[in-house]
């Protein structure tokens, strides 16, 4: 698998989402059996490049390659800057998101808003890889089946983006107006991938081993692309790579392995974000690791009282702890997507 001359570990990639795909959890993504992982959607705006959000998710400090960075807006030549100014700080790959259907995104017209203005999608595909091609970054873009159910436009789209030189696309199975709600269609992706000749990576609900196995199959897809199921539960990208390679499950992972990447992932989030929003916006992460846990709920509703990151430390501790007195493997369970709220907050994270 590669993205022009940058090859890939596999063909398992980490979804970019704002407020989730920091440089921690991307870390760990790659680190449990991940290939590729797109950083939190960057805004083009150059009065915001130095605010704290941007800087934070700008950081790749101690991160493996290849770094990709995702970048929005709605302007041809401030997402060419946008490209340029992430090259600089060693971006070696950059994302194009067209693909975000949260109202304050495209209420100005960026994300998925982009599908309805043809010409400025392919003006801003064209400024961006002419940004990036004297640096030998490949260009790759996210985008949906299109706006609406009567204006599925991605096969159109995807051909004149290869035109203009992007690399990959990557395909979310629904429509802007479906946002994230019934089922990911991939008739579509098929579509895509059988019109152009570049990678195509397949996104949508993908839940499973058997689900990624589908999902290639029905689609020809390259790749790969999973978001809201690796939250909480990041080992879903070995657990995939396995019953792909071998076509067996691996076991439940041991509660002490995940009671120490949770613990882990803690102290890298608190690191990047200090203590005080770090204890905070990690709340969101230990409430999808114990959600569909023996007493998840109450430990989650615990959990969000507590503002010293020591004290959230030992509390997570004690709670795995516990858990591991009663069994050894986490259970066998249904794969659990998180609830609207977490949803909303995971994919609808603002472009500052």
């Amino acid at each position: 698998m590669h993205i022009g001359p940058i090859a890939l570990e596999n063909r398992l990639f980490v979804a970019p989402m704002a407020g989730v795909t920091d440089r921690p959890f991307r870390k760990l993504c790659r680190s449990l059996g991940a290939g590729y992982a797109v950083s939190e959607m960057v805004t083009s705006r150059k009065d915001l490049w130095n605010s704290l959000k941007t800087s934070r998710r700008a950081d790749h400090a101690g991160e493996p390659g290849p770094i990709s960075v995702q970048i929005a807006g709605t302007d041809a030549a401030m997402m060419a800057e946008a490209a340029q100014y992430n090259i600089d700080r060693g971006a070696q790959i950059i994302d194009i998101n067209m693909g975000c259907p949260a109202k304050k995104v495209c209420s100005r017209w960026a994300g998925s808003a982009l599908m309805r203005d043809e010409p400025l999608a392919l003006a801003i595909a064209e400024a961006v890889v002419a940004a990036a091609a004297p640096h030998g970054v490949p260009v790759t873009l996210k985008m949906r089946t299109g706006w609406s159910a009567e204006c599925r436009n991605a096969e159109k789209l995807a051909r004149d983006f290869e035109r203009a030189g992007v690399q990959m696309l990557t395909v979310h199975g629904r429509t802007r107006e479906q946002g994230y709600k019934g089922q990911a269609e991939y008739d579509t992706v098929a579509a895509v991938k059988a019109a152009v000749r570049i990678p195509v990576v397949a996104n949508g609900d993908i839940d499973s081993p058997e689900k990624a196995r589908e999902v290639l199959a029905a689609t020809g897809a390259d790749a790969v692309m999973i978001g809201r199921a690796a939250q909480g539960r990041p080992w879903i990208f070995r657990e995939v790579g396995h019953f792909l390679a071998t076509g067996q499950h691996l076991a439940p992972p041991l509660v002490a392995e995940v009671q120490r990447l949770l613990l882990e992932h803690l102290q890298e989030h608190h690191a990047l974000y200090g203590e005080r929003s770090g204890v905070r916006t990690a709340r969101k992460h230990i409430g999808w690791y114990v959600r569909a846990l023996p007493g998840g709920e109450n430990f989650r509703d615990r959990m969000n009282r507590i503002e010293d990151a020591r004290e959230q430390l030992q509390a997570v501790a004690d709670f795995f702890d516990a858990l591991g007195r009663c069994m050894d493997r986490l259970p066998a369970a249904a794969p659990v997507l998180p609830d609207e709220q977490d949803e909303h907050e995971a994919h609808c994270g603002s472009l500052h």
